[in-house]
């Protein structure tokens, strides 16, 4: 009795948005952030335990484990012991040959191994004697952490600030301020200014959405009442309805029932300043140039597996908006909506696509649709289980994949005298969704990665060989159509 007494003390309320995250994993899909951090020279567990206990300690989450009761879900702390948490291996290679396959079956295997319930809901996996496809010996840093702590943009930002930008430089504790800005709750990290009045309608587009889902409201219902609320709320309607009126996706050979083997591949980078050179020549954004590419490498793999890319063939993402506002501060939780992206794969000129991906990025700028999604999951992470279940099986039904994009630091980054070679990280995949995109840019690189699942995607080092001959092919066009 004394001992649970103590541990309530300890213990501190899971906001409704992470309790969602929580309750979502699953045999086909693990609710985990993966990531994968090339070492050009290897550094000791030791060095990599002082960078953890510094940075990654110094945050209660990390040291807290995730304890659920009839009254919600909790943060619990505990004594963390590290060599829980980090685990030295190595993987077989000689002769300089490039051993990254074996890499990434390990890192697809650890990408579907839950983490242990009865601690901190994270793991790193220091491994030796990583060859790379250019001969070169580096050691990759794995890491999984769940995403109840927090999303990717958060968990990429405090992942780098154990780095240092010299090679002799120390990480740092953060300030106690800084600590507990980091705890604070999503809502309190938004962007835009929220008013009284947005906040109801808000709320109140989120509830009917549920609502709608379950059958106990209509969506006219819904936007009678949201009309209330001005013109914010207006926008909101029309965003809501947007979402509980979403077509369902093409059915093609990424559409499918997972079943839980993963799979992940990754590219080299490419550099971010030709990136940005080949969308001022077309007049576009840099995400414009990267999505666009995305569909050109699925509609091509789709044609070589035999799969139908006509002209209305369509593939949705789920696309995650980072919402926090901007601040020098670490801040953990999940402070993001989801907003709906379809990619026009049945396009097959690469400049008419690009210029489609274009028209539909805008469109969602300006949206409220990531605000809706954000607050739809602090609703389901108040709701039972079942009624949460329902709505994830309505989006997987929906979206074809989940495609994510962060944007990291552009000079070199440190750990322990080691400097951080290539990044690349995914999120995870929520109900029968099996496929996730993601696209991360450092020190001047710009990569692609996917995970897939067995039951749809066993080659998707097939997926990741097209994104840079799909970018390539529009600067080939960019420079016979006279572009500066």
């Amino acid at each position: 009795m004394l001992s649970k007494a103590l541990s309530a003390l300890g213990r501190r309320k899971m906001s409704a948005v992470d309790t969602a995250w929580l309750r979502m994993d699953s045999d086909s899909n693990q609710m985990m952030i993966v990531g994968v951090a090339m070492m050009a020279q290897p550094i000791a567990p030791d060095g990599l335990k002082e960078a953890l206990e510094t940075r990654f300690l110094a945050y209660r989450r990390f040291r807290s484990r995730a304890v659920t009761d009839l009254a919600g879900a909790w943060w619990e702390e505990q004594e963390v012991d590290l060599d829980d948490h980090v685990i030295h291996t190595r993987i077989d290679g000689h002769n300089g040959t490039s051993n990254k396959a074996a890499l990434q079956r390990l890192v697809g295997e650890l990408s579907q191994q839950p983490l242990d319930p009865d601690k901190p809901l994270w793991q790193m996996h220091l491994v030796d004697n990583c060859i790379g496809e250019d001969g070169k010996l580096r050691q990759a840093l794995v890491v999984r952490i769940h995403h109840c702590i927090a999303d990717g943009v958060a968990l990429v930002r405090v992942f780098m600030s154990m780095f240092g930008q010299h090679p002799d430089e120390h990480p740092k504790q953060p300030p106690k301020a800084a600590l507990e800005a980091a705890e604070a709750n999503p809502w309190d990290q938004i962007l835009s200014p929220i008013t009284a009045t947005s906040v109801k309608a808000i709320d109140l587009s989120s509830t009917m959405f549920v609502k709608s889902m379950s059958m106990w409201a209509d969506v006219d219902k819904m936007a009678e009442r949201l009309a209330t609320y001005g013109h914010t709320a207006a926008q909101l309607t029309t965003d809501a309805v947007k979402l509980t009126t979403m077509a369902d996706d093409s059915h093609t050979l990424f559409k499918g029932k997972p079943n839980g083997k993963k799979h992940v591949s990754w590219s080299e980078p490419l550099p971010l300043a030709d990136v940005k050179a080949v969308s001022k020549a077309y007049g576009c954004s840099v995400n414009d140039i990267l999505m666009s590419a995305v569909a050109g490498a699925l509609r091509g793999y789709l044609q070589a597996a035999g799969g139908s890319v006509a002209g209305d063939c369509e593939v949705r993402v789920m696309v995650p908006v980072n919402l926090r506002k901007d601040s020098p501060r670490q801040r953990l939780g999940n402070a993001f909506g989801l907003v709906p992206l379809v990619l026009p794969v049945g396009i097959e000129d690469p400049v008419a696509r690009l210029a489609e991906v274009q028209r539909r990025m805008n469109e969602l700028k300006g949206s409220y649709t990531a605000l809706v999604a954000m607050s739809v999951l602090g609703v389901l992470g108040a709701s039972p289980k079942q009624v949460q279940n329902e709505i994830q099986n309505f989006f997987a039904r929906k979206a074809t994949a989940v495609m994510s994009n962060v944007p990291g630091p552009q000079t070199p980054l440190y750990l322990a005298g080691s400097q951080l070679d290539q990044i690349m990280f995914w999120v995870p995949q929520s109900g029968d969704i099996g496929v996730g995109v993601s696209i991360l840019s450092y020190n001047g690189g710009v990569q692609f990665g996917i995970v897939t699942d067995d039951a749809l995607v066993r080659d998707p080092d097939n997926v990741i060989a097209r994104f840079e001959p799909e970018f390539e092919k529009l600067v080939l066009l960019a420079l016979m159509d006279g572009c500066p």
